[in-house]
């Protein structure tokens, strides 16, 4: 099944991407969260030197309709919030798209990690732009089901060197930049894509699953 990566920049006057912009220096991770009717719910977890300044202002905000400390360690605390402001949470209810938490709120900049068919990650964009809710789309790739998996920097490798055109006609980049794009050895670069095309190749030729990967360079 296809695979997104969005990220979504929180429009002014939306409660939590406004306090994110506030300190843009904390991470805001959303555990969980869902809509109820007219009201939102959720799990947030806050790590800041200035959680109780944070959790103030969460408290006297009109958006935020109750805020429990669920856990609390030092500087990080996890809350339970209930909020009346719901356009990002209805959006991906209506294209019944499931949530990958934690979603990593920085700066007003939500990163989200969606796994869906290709026609609701396109409903869920094109309600986001009815809303006018700006994103981007940073990456859409499809399914990987090999019988011997690519390894995790076998993946990361091969989705870099198609990024930055390794695998174009004629190639945008040379091995060796390539190598020096990532701050690796060419020769781990060489023998690590080497390993990753022969995986996809013999699955490809074999009539199984091979790698799809579509990259948005808009």
């Amino acid at each position: 099944m296809p695979r997104a990566d969005l990220t979504i920049d929180l429009p002014e006057g939306v409660w939590v991407g406004d306090l994110s912009r506030s300190y843009p220096d904390t991470t805001f991770r959303i555990l969980s969260a869902f809509p109820d009717d007219d009201s939102g719910y959720g799990l947030l977890e806050i790590n800041s030197e200035e959680l109780d300044e944070i959790l103030d202002r969460m408290r006297t905000h009109e958006a935020v309709q109750s805020l429990e400390t669920v856990q609390r360690v030092e500087d990080r605390a996890v809350v339970q919030f209930e909020t009346n402001e719901l356009p990002l949470l209805l959006t991906i209810q209506r294209a019944q798209i499931p949530l990958e938490p934690p979603l990593e709120l920085v700066d007003g900049e939500i990163t989200l990690h969606l796994t869906a068919p290709r026609d609701r990650i396109s409903a869920f964009a094109d309600q986001l732009e009815a809303l006018s809710i700006p994103y981007s789309l940073d990456r859409i790739y499809g399914d990987v089901e090999l019988s011997t998996p690519l390894t995790d920097t076998q993946r990361e490798l091969l989705i870099a060197a198609l990024e930055r055109g390794y695998y174009d006609t004629p190639r945008r980049i040379t091995l060796t930049e390539l190598a020096a794009d990532l701050g690796m050895a060419s020769s781990t670069v060489s023998e690590t894509l080497h390993r990753a095309e022969e995986i996809v190749l013999k699955e490809y030729c074999a009539g199984e699953p091979s790698l799809d990967v579509d990259v948005d360079r808009s």
